[in-house]
């Protein structure tokens, strides 16, 4: 049963259980890496074979059968999946960086240019389960970055395909490119490029141990999004809010995985109590409840504060990945919260509806770096190039204070390149 703490019983470090059971599988990826590195995809085949118990004749998905999967999708997830669709977009519609140019100094123009990413590669879970969540959330923003190709991987199924719901979202997300790979061999192909699977510029997206571990290892070859830890929801309820929807969300995030973080915080001993009965309840009726009873008794609590502004500060500390606030006024609250992966207002915002339908983003930091990440934005498909340009005056005017700056530095030749375009001497 989830346990009911006062609050200073348990230290704020020890609220939200940032551990993962995960064996240390950074040499056999070390291994897969280097093979899909000399082999291509010979080394794709054969990991495909040992992993996947078979290897697909050809690696890439064609347009057609992506086509074909868009086409048999089961006609009322269909027009749920176009909702969602077109609710990212329009939400991350409003995160295009524009350009900009300053010239206010005379002589001189300065600016900004963002340029989309050359070519992306989007991770998507697969094999025993199928995630077209997934795909919209990260396909989506890229395209509105204008990235010039989005390209997916996902593990194949036992039949030797990728899941036809998976591919569907693609067909909707606007994906270019969809290879049947999976596993770590996958994150080395974007990486470093095989004869079918063409090299990437960053790679985004979840995946298992194997994944994480692959993505951490071609960091600087490749730009990836994050390395995500278990899923956290950490739930803030006044005594008004219904047990039994505290304790489904709750369960929501419980279910993901026996390491994910559940909690309550509450100035309600009355709600504490009740929640803590509903969680047993809905449990018992639960398809993962095996998952999710070992994540509820390993690192589910409810703690008990004095009052709201209390857990507010809990939850600041923390930067849970999900917070909900389930309380009267929710937006009076807003401007008190400080770290968060995604926040979630009023008692009739479950967290699931960000998984899904409402159109932010569900890619969040986790394990306390919403204290300085941010969820997955069109910003992680775009780079920046700064421009300078000085007129011959502008730069008169200029050069004599570069000179000074750069000999405190010790930097003689900065020096001289400023003041040798002027026609003087440039001895110090």
């Amino acid at each position: 049963m989830i346990k009911i703490y006062p609050y200073g019983e348990v230290p704020p470090e020890g609220i939200l259980s940032r551990r993962e059971e995960l064996p240390d599988v950074s040499g056999p990826v070390a291994e897969i890496i280097a093979a899909v590195r000399r082999e291509g995809d010979r080394a794709l085949s054969r990991y495909a074979l040992a992993f996947d118990g078979a290897a697909p004749e050809e690696l890439e998905v064609s347009p057609a059968q992506v086509a074909q999967a868009l086409k048999a999708l089961d006609p009322q997830l269909r027009p749920v999946l176009e909702e969602a669709a077109e609710n990212i977009r329009a939400f991350h519609s409003r995160q295009v960086r524009n350009s900009f140019v300053i010239t206010e100094r005379e002589g001189a123009i300065l600016g900004q240019k963002a340029v989309p990413l050359d070519r992306v590669g989007l991770y998507i879970p697969g094999g025993t389960a199928a995630y077209p969540s997934t795909v919209l959330m990260n396909a989506i923003p890229a395209k509105i970055a204008g990235c010039g190709e989005v390209v997916m991987v996902s593990p194949p199924t036992c039949g030797g395909d990728v899941d036809p719901v998976v591919l569907a979202a693609a067909g909707i997300a606007g994906v270019d490119r969809v290879f049947r790979v999976g596993g770590a061999q996958a994150v080395a192909a974007l990486a470093y490029g095989t004869e079918s699977v063409p090299r990437v510029d960053k790679i985004v997206g979840p995946g298992n141990a194997y994944v994480a571990e692959a993505k951490r290892q071609v960091f600087g070859q490749v730009a990836i999004d994050m390395i995500a830890g278990p899923s956290e929801i950490l739930v803030i309820a006044d005594g008004a809010s219904d047990a039994r929807w505290i304790a489904a969300d709750l369960l929501s995030q419980a279910e993901h995985d026996k390491n994910a973080s559940a909690v309550l915080i509450t100035d309600s001993p009355s709600l504490a109590q009740a929640a803590a009965r509903e969680v047993e309840v809905q449990l018992a009726s639960l398809p993962r409840r095996d998952i999710a009873r070992a994540s509820i008794e390993n690192n589910g609590k409810i703690i008990l504060t004095g009052n709201l502004l209390q857990a507010i500060e809990i939850a600041n500390q923390l930067a849970p990945e999900h917070l909900e606030l389930c309380v009267d006024n929710p937006f009076d609250y807003l401007d008190k919260i400080r770290h968060a992966g995604s926040i979630f207002l009023g008692r009739s915002c479950p967290e699931a509806l960000g998984d899904y339908l409402a159109g932010p983003n569900h890619t969040l930091p986790t394990g306390g770096t919403a204290r300085f990440s941010s969820p997955l934005s069109v910003d992680d498909f775009v780079k920046k190039s700064q421009f300078t340009y000085y007129t011959p005056a502008a730069l008169g005017k200029a050069a004599g204070k570069i000179a000074r700056f750069a000999r405190e530095e010790g930097l003689e030749g900065h020096a001289r390149s400023a003041l040798s375009r002027l026609g003087q001497e440039v001895e110090p």
